[in-house]
């Protein structure tokens, strides 16, 4: 049984009445209610809560390591596959007729590319006279500009002192066949 606190108060009261004076003692007791010990609700309510949450993730944490062993079993029952990886593009073959009869040279066959949209011949050809057409030009080849050609597509990059030089860079490289787009990068500086 829990202590229940006890407070006494004692008074002393005179009472008048209309024959006699009196004083009288009065005592009052009060009790405080009985406290608990122990958990109060709320902290029974927060330890509910923390277990079930605990619980669920036990749960969650079970449910997933029973996933993963069936994915690593049906994993483990597939055979091995093999992957067959194809080789870049490589050049076509060459084929040699064999030889003929006496006094008839041997014929050389080369098989044509397939089509593209620019084959990198044609892409080197169209630089190699960009450059030359910048080389061949005394202002042009003491700027340091730099030209790069693919697919059509110029793209020209440097530092020049006007407008003008950067203009004329430009013009020169539009004036080789094969340029389709020029893509100018040019500083002016």
């Amino acid at each position: 049984m829990a202590y229940e606190e006890e407070q006494a108060r004692k008074r002393r009261v005179v009472v008048d009445t209309p024959t006699a004076r009196r004083e009288v003692v009065q005592t009052e007791a009060y009790r405080a209610p009985e406290r608990d010990g122990g958990v109060s609700g709320t902290m029974i309510a927060v330890i509910v809560v923390g277990a079930i949450a605990l619980a669920t993730v036990i749960i969650l944490f079970a449910l997933n390591q029973q996933q993963q062993d069936t994915a690593n079993a049906n994993v483990a029952d597939q055979p091995p596959q093999t992957i067959i990886q194809q080789p870049a593009q490589q050049p076509p073959p060459v084929i040699i007729q064999q030889p003929a009869p006496a006094g008839q040279a041997p014929v050389i066959i080369n098989q044509p590319a397939p089509a593209s949209g620019g084959s990198t011949t044609d892409d080197s050809a169209i630089q190699a006279a960009i450059d030359k057409k910048l080389n061949d030009d005394p202002a042009l080849s003491s700027l340091g500009v730099v030209v790069t050609f693919a697919n059509g597509k110029a793209t020209i990059t440097g530092t020049v002192k006007t407008e003008a030089q950067k203009a004329q860079v430009q013009r020169a490289v539009w004036s080789v066949k094969g340029v389709k787009s020029i893509d100018n990068h040019i500083v002016v500086g």
